[in-house]
């Protein structure tokens, strides 16, 4: 699988047409497109796995891991995920930020 059919693949799990991707990510008209017979640059591929809410190693097929936190402690930590990922998912669908905000307050009412 090339990094084009991955992150197109990838996409349509979010639900995610290529332009929108590009779009999102702040890339040129077809810009993905030319991944079919190019390598990106490295600044773009993490422009897109930011989108996507992949790793860039997931999209270069060196892990089948999705996503990656730099620490154990912000993995674990649900508020932390919600106040910094840009693109929460749940069963490969965005989470939006009002709906974001609604877990945050449901679980800030568990301490009350």
């Amino acid at each position: 699988m090339t990094i084009y059919e991955r992150t197109e693949m990838t996409a349509k799990k979010r639900g995610l047409t290529m332009p929108e991707v590009e779009k999102k990510a702040g890339l040129g008209e077809k810009s993905i497109y030319s991944w079919k017979r190019s390598t990106p640059k490295a600044d773009n591929l993490k422009k897109v796995a930011d989108v996507l809410n992949v790793s860039t190693d997931y999209l270069l097929e060196r892990t089948e891991q999705m996503n990656s936190y730099s620490s154990p402690e912000k993995q674990k930590d649900l508020k932390y995920v919600l106040e910094n990922d840009p693109m929460l998912a749940f069963d490969g669908k965005p989470i939006s930020e009002k709906y974001k905000r609604v877990i945050l307050e449901l679980l800030s009412e568990e301490d009350d």
